[in-house]
């Protein structure tokens, strides 16, 4: 690793810290302010130019081989564009979390306290493919008062740079510094090990992409990572769920968006149902075309699966293939969720409330449901209004990360000349 580059990282982060104490301090007012304008401006001749480093990043990536799925995330037209542009007028409509206190209270000595809502500081967001990643992650940092560190991948380099652009001068007309969104002018890998071991400007950094990816900036960071290596997410179909229910949710949890992290990856099925639910579930999902892996108890009752193998319990497909298991009860679900769940998502489709109830508190994940989709952990579908990811990890944020979740919680106290006796 080269002196010149480190230097030229630590540097960089280092401003963007300092411009993260102003930001701290920005008005609401000012904050919406640089997410309309450059909402506008990427609507205008700006977003052109965006869509012209974007077709020069799409022929490098053409030539690099990527497959057509990563093409596809990286490819930036108008109408997407302006969606990136919708997503900034909407987090602007957000409510400003800095400086909101919660659980307030007056101690018997007179002195309120209470938590108060303030920014992290300098958020770090290591990111593959997507270049509306650099928008996304831009906004929320920066309605939440945080600066951001931005470093995405080659492959939607001048992408990235174009919009980062559009950032920093929003910011500058603002009256804001612009180093308040900064991007790593470089191609070099070396630059995140870098960036991950700066201890003392970093806050906390967030990597987005593939389970490689969020290990590496796990084993190699120096500073708080939230981590989300993947979704091995499940349904169990409890012996006294609505069998028209449970169809629908496993569904929808399967096909409807098969690729991204909350679609269900197991189904469970308690075994004095297996026989009568089975059939139909079997000839619902053939017809969605999803390929099923069963075990010996689950394929009695199914046509055309293959076994399931002890890798497949904890395989994250992203495809329309699911793993189908026969359980005696909710005691043999809780603990084959416990031995191969990922934290992410866990859903129970029952009628019985102990049941329900038990798979709310024993169940470990971000999200548990009761007669519902896995596909609701998301942001956006619980009410967020946006997110930067979701975490499963425990500290500080657990499941989907939006304003308030980039801010701590500090105490503050207001007094009238209390002292500790």
């Amino acid at each position: 690793m080269s002196d010149d580059l480190t230097a030229l990282v630590t540097g960089l982060a280092q401003r963007a810290k300092d411009a993260s104490r102003v930001l701290a301090n920005a008005s609401t007012a000012q904050k919406n302010a640089v997410l309309l304008r450059a909402a506008e401006a990427l609507r205008g001749e700006a977003g052109d130019r965006v869509i012209e480093a974007n077709a020069q990043d799409m022929v490098a990536a053409e030539q690099m081989g990527l497959s057509k799925a990563m093409l596809d995330r990286l490819q930036l037209d108008r109408t997407r564009l302006d969606g990136v542009a919708g997503g900034l007028d909407q987090v602007a409509a957000l409510p400003d979390p800095v400086g909101t206190v919660v659980e307030e209270r007056v101690l018997d000595n007179g002195l309120r306290v209470g938590k108060m809502r303030a920014p992290l500081g300098l958020i770090g967001i290591i990111y593959e493919s997507r270049p509306n990643v650099t928008a996304d992650a831009a906004s929320l940092c920066l309605k939440s008062g945080n600066a951001v560190l931005l470093r995405g991948g080659k492959e939607a380099f001048h992408s990235n740079t174009a919009i980062a652009k559009v950032f920093t001068q929003a910011l500058a007309a603002e009256g804001l510094p612009p180093e308040a969104v900064t991007l790593l002018p470089t191609t070099d890998r070396q630059a995140t090990l870098v960036m991950i071991g700066l201890d003392g400007i970093l806050d906390m950094v967030i990597p987005r992409g593939g389970e490689g990816l969020i290990r590496f900036v796990a084993e190699h960071a120096r500073v708080p990572v939230i981590q989300h290596y993947k979704g091995v997410c499940h349904v169990f179909v409890d012996g006294s769920a609505d069998p028209e229910m449970a169809l629908e949710i496993a569904l929808n949890a399967k096909v409807q968006r098969p690729g991204v992290c909350n679609a269900m990856e197991t189904l469970l099925v308690d075994a004095a149902v297996a026989p009568t639910f089975l059939p139909k579930l079997g000839a619902a999902m053939g017809a969605k075309g999803v390929e099923i892996h069963a075990d010996d108890r689950a394929a009695a009752y199914l046509n055309g699966v293959k076994p399931v193998s002890e890798a497949d319990w904890d395989t994250e497909y992203l495809d329309l293939v699911l793993n189908v298991g026969v359980v005696d009860g909710i005691d043999a679900a809780l603990a084959h969720v416990a031995k191969h769940g990922s934290n992410h998502t866990e859903a129970i489709v029952t009628k019985d409330a102990a049941h329900a109830d038990r798979w709310l508190r024993e169940v470990d994940a971000s999200l548990v449901l009761v007669n519902a989709s896995t596909r609701f952990n998301d942001g956006f579908a619980l009410g967020l209004g946006a997110e930067i990811g979701i975490s499963t990890t425990k500290l500080h944020a657990y499941g989907p990360m939006g304003l308030a979740e980039l801010c701590t919680l500090k105490w503050v106290g207001q007094g009238e000349g209390q002292v500790r006796q």
